[in-house]
């Protein structure tokens, strides 16, 4: 990769949509050396795939609320149990396990403290957890999905 690849990866995070001659153009380059760049790319996985971003108000999702979860419960077989889970919820758009003294924690997304009351009886309906603490977000204060591209090794 290269600082030209970088570049390419800068704009199509902000701008996935951008015609391929105008994100050249940024670069320069032509429209199919630019193609090809970003063909070996997605290739090479470094371009997962291009999605739409919705606003949350507008889908009727605009509460975020971070769950943390501890359990007793440290096996493959748990943790395998907990994934599947948490895969049939959509509102559940992030997960990860942690390291410290929380386990696991969830980003979870919803209309209201209703409709989050309904989600939790859900999830510890389908799953063992020894504590669940839920926090509600009461301001967005920042938020990109495009990552950082100053560590990216260039060659």
């Amino acid at each position: 990769m290269d600082r030209i690849d970088r570049r390419i990866l800068d704009i199509l995070q902000r701008d996935a949509t951008m015609p391929v001659a105008e994100v050249g153009r940024r670069v320069g380059l032509s429209t199919t050396p630019c193609w090809r760049r970003i063909q070996k790319l997605e290739d090479e996985g470094v371009i997962e795939r291009r999605v739409a971003l919705l606003d949350p108000k507008k889908v009727n999702a605009s509460v975020t609320v971070f769950v943390t979860v501890t359990t007793n419960q440290h096996s493959e077989e748990w943790l395998r149990r907990f994934a599947e889970a948490v895969q049939d919820f959509p509102e559940i758009v992030e997960f990860y396990r942690m390291s410290g003294q929380i386990d696991y924690m969830l980003r979870v997304v919803v209309p209201d403290i209703e409709a989050y009351d309904r989600f939790y009886k859900r999830l510890i309906g389908r799953i063992e957890l020894a504590d669940v603490s839920s926090s509600f977000a009461m301001e967005q204060i920042k938020y990109t999905t495009a990552l950082p591209l100053d560590y990216v090794e260039t060659g």
